[in-house]
C-alpha cells in the first residue's frame, strides 16, 4: 500500500494548495533513514531516550555492518555466512514532530532488520522481531512527548551460525515514520484482486480495513478510483463508513475497469487505487495501491497461463544481497541486475529463501517479472544451530500474514512458497504443518497457489512423504534430476504417477561457468576446464521447454552471492551474472534458449601464450540455424544445430519451415582448434542470412585502464549510486583477459566509494578498501552521492598503466518521496 500524500505534503510546504481545508495533509509516511546514531556492540544502558550517544557514529540507512568488516577464516559464521562478521548492534535516533499529534497515531516501520531486533521509544519497550527479513510496524503514539523523542534499536545477530548464506546486520532496509488520523486505513490494509478478466473488462474486487481510535465517524465515507498509466480516471465508487465498538472494519467493494489494460510480462501495465476517507469535502485519510489486471492459471496439463496464454516460467533463484554493498542494496543495483536478467530472457524470479525488500517487488511489478515469493529456509526442524526453527512455533503465523498482507497486491507475485528444502518434508509432522500453513495462505490470499521447493523427492536417504506433496497446489522440484533415472527422465515418471499434480522447478542447476579459464597445469597436454558445465542444464531444459505440463524452472542462481562458500571462498558462483553485474558465459546459454533475438557467443578467451599448435575446444552459444568458425581468416567449418526438431508437415518429408540438418544434438556448438595468437570470428546465419559476428582477439600487454558507467548524472541525495566498471585493456583497446593488476581507486567531490570488487569469489581481501586486483581483466567500484549538487570524480590507477578518470554529476533529484528531515 503506497501513500498519496507525498505529492500534497510538497506543495503544502512549497505554499500551493491541497483538497483539504485542513492545515495539514491527512497522512504521512516519511523516509526515516537519515542522521542515526550507531554502535557496535551490546550497551544495556543504551535504550533509555537520555543516554549520551554523542560519541557514536553518524550515519544514513539502510545500513549494514557486516558488510564493512574483514573476512576472516575463523569467523563465526562460517563458510555459509560468507566469513564476515556479525555481533550486537544499536541504533538511536532523535526527533521531534513540528506539530502537535493530539487525535493522530503516529508509528514507525522497519522493511527489514537483522536480526532479532528490539526497540523502544523514550525508554518505552516495544517489542522484539526475530526475523530478519519480515517488515513490521509499532505504534508510538502512547509514549511519544513534545519536543525531542528517541528511538532506540538493538540489532542481535551474535549467535551463529544461523544462516546458510549471507545475512547482513543491522537496519539494512527503509524505515518509515507514518502520522494518520484516528480514523484511517490500516497498514497493508487494502487487498486488491481481480477475480473476472477479458478484454472486455475486468472486475476490480477492493477490500478496505479501516481502523478508529475516535468516536466520532458521522457521515464518512470511503471514496475509491482507479486511475490509469496517464492519470485518467477509468472507475470509481464510494461506500459509507460503519464502525461499531471500535473495531477495525473491511469494506468490500466491486468496480469495473472497461478494456482493461492487462499486466503481462511483456506488457507490465499498472492501475492505480486511490483509496479517500471523506467527510464532507474534508480529506480524513487517502493511500495508494499499485495493481494490474491480470489473470492467472494453473494446470497439471497446460501448466501455466497468464491472461489466457501459454507462458513458460523462465526463471531464476536471486539471494538478497548485492555483492559489496552487502544487505544495504541500493535500488539501482538491483534495477541494473533486473535490466540484466529480462536481457538475458528471464521472466521470473524466486526469492530465495525469504520475503525481499519491498522495492524490488515494485521493480518487478513495473519491469514485467513472475515471482515466486518465499518465506522460510526452516519450519520446526532447523539445518543451522541458530537458525529460524527456534522461533518457527511462536511467530512463522504472525510472519506469513504479515508477508502476505504486505505484498499481495503486486501483481508480479504469481505464486508463494512456504519453504525451501523444508527437514520436515520427511516426517509425518510435516504434512500437518504444511496443511497448517497453506490454511494461512489460503485465507489471507485465495487467489495465488502455494507450493514449497522439495530437495527430497525420490531420495534414497528419506524422501518427501506423498501426502506432503499431495497437500500442497503445486509440486515444487529442487534439481528434479538428482536421483537415479531421473536424470534422464526429469518429471516424466511423477508425472504419470501422480497426474493430476501440478508441477515446477523451484531450483534447478545452473550452466556451470568456470571463474576462469584453464587449459590444466601441464603445459604439453590440453586438460580445458570449460567445456562439459552445460551438458546437465541444456538436458533439461530440452525437456522442460516441449513439455507444456512443467510450469517452468528456477535456475540456483542467476546471480553469484555471499555466503554458502569453503575457504578461501566467500561467496558462491553459481550465477550467471557475476557480482559485478557482469554476464557470464552461461548468461548467453540462456539467452540463446529464451529470446528469439539473433544470439552469437564465443568462448574461451584466446589468450594462449606457449599453447601455439595445440588442439584447443571453442564452444558458442546461439539460436542461429547455422554458425561458421574463422581462425585469423580461415574456415574451421560449418556448425548446424535445431531446437526443437521438427518433423514432417502437411506430407511425408515436407516442412513447414526449411529443412536444417543438424551437425549436434547438443545446445551449444564445438570445433577443435589449432591454437595460432590472433582472432577468432565467428558468423551466424539464420534461413541462410548472416544476422550475426562474434569475434575475440589475442590481447597484448596491459597498456590502460578504462572506466565506463550505468549513469553520468545521480541525485544528490545521500543515497543514489553510480557503478563503474573498469577494464584493463592493451594498447589496441582489446581487454586482457588474464590480467590481474591491482587497481587504485581515489573519490573527490560530491560523493564517496562505498564498495569495490571485482567478480572473484575467493579474493578475501575487504569491499572496503580504495584498492582491488583486477580479475579476469576486470574491476568494479560503486560511488555513492553526497547531498549537495556537485560532481564526483572517481581516478583509477596502476602501476605501469595509463591511468583513467571519469566525472558523474550530482543535481537534485525530483521525488514524491519526502524525508522526515523535509517536514517543516
Amino acid at each position: 500500500m503506497k501513500k498519496v500524500f507525498f505529492i500534497a505534503l510538497a506543495t503544502l510546504l512549497i505554499g500551493g494548495s491541497v483538497v483539504a481545508k485542513s492545515p495539514l495533509p491527512p497522512r504521512y509516511h516519511l523516509l526515516m533513514d537519515r542522521d542515526w546514531k550507531f554502535f557496535l556492540g551490546d550497551d544495556k544502558n543504551a535504550s533509555p531516550e537520555k543516554f549520551d550517544d554523542k560519541a557514536w557514529r553518524t550515519l544514513d540507512l539502510p545500513h549494514d555492518w557486516s558488510i564493512e568488516g574483514e573476512f576472516s577464516k575463523d569467523a563465526a559464521t562460517g563458510g555459509q555466512g560468507g566469513y564476515l562478521p556479525t555481533g550486537i548492534g544499536w541504533y538511536r535516533k532523535q526527533f521531534s514532530l513540528p506539530f502537535p499529534v493530539g487525535g493522530k497515531q503516529v508509528s514507525i516501520q522497519f522493511d527489514g532488520v537483522y536480526m532479532n531486533s528490539e526497540v523502544w521509544i523514550n525508554g518505552h519497550y516495544l517489542a522484539k522481531r526475530p526475523n530478519g527479513y519480515i517488515s513490521f510496524e509499532y505504534n508510538l503514539t502512547p509514549f511519544l512527548v513534545k519536543g525531542k523523542n528517541t528511538i532506540a534499536v538493538q540489532v542481535d545477530n551474535s549467535n551463529q551460525p544461523n544462516s546458510r548464506w549471507y545475512s547482513g546486520s543491522g537496519i539494512y532496509r527503509h524505515v518509515w515514520l507514518n502520522i494518520t488520523n484516528g480514523l484511517h486505513i490500516v497498514q497493508w490494509g487494502t487487498y486488491v484482486t481481480t477475480p473476472e478478466v477479458t478484454d472486455a473488462s475486468a472486475t476490480v474486487s477492493v477490500k478496505t480495513k479501516i481502523d478508529n481510535t475516535r468516536l466520532d465517524i458521522a457521515n464518512k465515507i470511503l471514496n475509491s478510483s482507479i486511475t490509469d498509466e496517464n492519470g485518467h480516471e477509468v472507475a470509481s465508487g464510494n461506500t459509507p463508513i460503519s464502525i461499531k465498538d471500535d473495531a477495525p472494519v473491511e469494506l468490500v467493494q466491486q468496480l469495473t475497469v472497461n478494456s482493461p489494460a492487462l499486466w503481462s510480462v511483456d506488457a507490465p501495465h499498472l492501475y492505480t487505487l486511490h483509496s479517500t476517507i471523506t467527510s464532507g469535502k474534508k480529506i480524513i485519510d487517502e493511500t495508494e495501491t499499485s495493481f494490474g489486471v491480470r489473470k492467472i492459471e494453473y494446470s497439471a496439463i497446460n501448466g501455466f497461463m497468464l491472461n489466457g496464454k501459454h507462458i513458460k516460467m523462465n526463471g531464476v533463484c536471486l539471494h538478497h544481497d548485492g555483492g559489496c554493498v552487502g544487505a544495504a542494496v541500493p535500488e539501482k543495483i538491483w534495477v541494473q541486475r533486473l535490466k540484466l536478467l529480462k536481457q538475458m530472457g528471464c521472466n521470473a524470479i524466486r526469492t530465495s529463501h525469504n520475503p525481499v525488500a519491498p522495492e524490488v517487488l515494485d521493480l518487478c511489478d513495473k519491469m514485467g517479472f513472475l515471482v515466486m515469493d518465499e518465506a522460510f529456509d526452516v519450519w520446526e526442524s532447523g539445518k543451522v544451530k541458530n537458525d529460524y526453527h527456534l522461533y518457527f512455533d511462536e511467530w512463522w503465523q504472525r510472519d506469513v500474514t504479515d508477508q502476505i498482507h504486505r505484498d499481495r497486491n503486486h501483481p508480479s507475485i504469481v505464486l508463494w512458497s512456504a519453504g525451501n528444502e523444508i527437514p520436515d518434508q520427511t516426517r509425518d509432522r510435516g504434512v500437518e504443518l504444511i496443511k497448517n500453513i497453506l490454511g494461512v495462505y489460503h485465507a489471507e490470499d485465495p487467489t495465488r497457489p502455494v507450493t514449497t521447493a522439495n530437495d527430497d523427492i525420490a531420495a534414497d536417504n528419506g524422501a518427501t512423504k506423498i501426502p506432503f506433496m499431495d497437500a500442497e497446489d503445486i509440486v515444487g522440484y529442487n534439481y528434479v534430476d538428482r536421483w537415479h533415472e531421473r536424470r534422464e527422465l526429469f518429471y516424466g515418471l511423477d508425472h504419470y504417477d501422480h497426474p493430476a499434480w501440478k508441477m515446477i522447478g523451484t531450483e534447478s542447476e545452473s550452466l556451470r561457468n568456470p571463474p576462469e579459464y584453464s587449459l590444466g597445469a601441464d603445459m604439453g597436454k590440453v586438460r580445458p576446464n570449460y567445456p562439459g558445465g552445460m551438458i546437465r542444464a541444456e538436458q533439461l531444459w530440452k525437456f522442460v521447454a516441449v513439455h507444456d505440463y512443467v510450469i517452468g524452472d528456477f535456475m540456483w542462481t542467476g546471480i553469484d552471492y555471499l555466503g554458502e562458500a569453503r575457504w578461501p571462498g566467500k561467496g558462491s558462483s553459481s550465477g550467471e551474472i557475476d557480482m559485478t553485474n557482469r554476464p557470464k558465459d552461461g548468461y548467453y546459454f540462456y539467452q540463446s534458449q529464451w529470446t528469439t533475438k539473433p544470439v552469437l557467443h564465443l568462448l574461451p578467451h584466446w589468450n594462449w601464450p606457449g599453447r601455439e599448435g595445440q588442439i584447443i575446444p571453442v564452444l558458442a552459444y546461439t539460436n542461429c540455424d547455422t554458425v561458421e568458425l574463422f581462425v585469423n581468416g580461415k574456415s574451421y567449418g560449418i556448425k548446424v544445430q535445431e531446437f526443437p526438431r521438427q518433423g514432417n508437415s502437411g506430407g511425408w518429408n515436407k516442412y513447414a519451415q526449411p529443412y536444417v540438418n543438424s551437425s549436434t544434438a547438443d545446445l551449444h556448438l564445438t570445433w577443435d582448434v589449432t591454437y595460432e595468437p590472433g582472432t577468432i570470428k565467428a558468423v551466424g546465419r539464420k534461413n541462410g542470412k548472416q544476422v550475426i559476428v562474434d569475434e575475440i582477439h589475442t590481447a597484448g600487454k596491459p597498456a590502460a585502464l578504462r572506466l565506463t558507467t550505468d549513469t553520468a548524472v545521480i541525485g544528490a541525495n545521500g543515497k543514489d549510486i553510480a557503478m563503474v566498471y573498469i577494464d584493463v585493456v592493451d594498447d589496441q583497446g582489446n581487454i586482457v583477459p588474464n590480467a590481474d593488476n591491482l587497481i587504485n581507486f581515489t573519490v573527490t567531490g560530491n560523493g564517496n566509494l562505498i564498495g569495490v570488487d571485482n567478480g572473484n569469489q575467493r579474493d578475501d581481501a575487504s569491499f572496503k578498501l580504495n584498492n582491488r586486483k583486477a580479475f579476469n581483466g576486470h574491476a568494479y567500484a560503486v560511488v555513492r552521492a553526497g547531498k549537495l549538487p556537485g560532481n564526483i570524480s572517481l581516478a583509477v590507477q596502476a602501476d605501469g598503466l595509463k591511468p583513467a578518470s571519469i566525472s558523474i554529476k550530482t543535481e537534485i533529484a525530483k521525488t514524491s518521496v519526502m524525508a522526515f528531515e523535509d517536514l517543516k
